[in-house]
């Protein structure tokens, strides 16, 4: 039986906290969990927008992006793939560190969609990326008091 440790701790927060649609993906094998969300944007002017495997549609926009929560040590990740990249030690991510994750997530994911509905109002914009910034992550996240952490995800 799996013990689910920080996985667990992301979903309930995600539930209470995050108000877009959202999975999680346990890669066992690569030590790592990868969160995926979906914007969605009405598309009312029906234009022809083109996405990153060269489809191209008229429909409403769904917009797909993901973070990884990986061990530096154990996964291999492609950084570029991803719009973050979350980095977890052996004592796993604490209650604190994932509520102030979801926070900013929320916001990114906010700002995203903002960025995606300007994007599809602007004739002139050529393609559209959500945006973490790591920095400001950094600065959320370092004065925070760490006081019950959850492990990597056992089986």
């Amino acid at each position: 039986m799996a013990k689910l440790g920080f996985l667990s701790q992301l979903n309930d927060e995600l539930d209470k906290n995050f108000s877009y649609d959202y999975e999680i993906n346990w890669d066992k094998k690569n030590h790592a969990v990868e969160l995926a969300f979906l914007l969605e944007a009405e598309n009312k002017d029906g234009l022809a927008i083109v996405d990153a495997d060269d489809v191209e549609s008229a429909e409403n926009i769904l917009y797909e992006d993901a973070v990884i929560f990986y061990n530096p040590q154990k996964s291999s990740v492609d950084a570029e793939e991803y719009l973050a990249t979350i980095p977890y030690s052996e004592k796993g991510l604490s209650k604190e560190f994932i509520a102030a994750f979801v926070d900013f997530l929320q916001e990114t994911a906010d700002q995203g969609l903002d960025d995606l509905m300007d994007f599809l109002a602007d004739p002139e914009a050529e393609e559209f990326s959500a945006k973490f910034d790591a920095a400001a992550f950094g600065e959320k996240t370092a004065a925070l008091v760490e006081t019950e952490f959850f492990k990597y995800p056992r089986y």
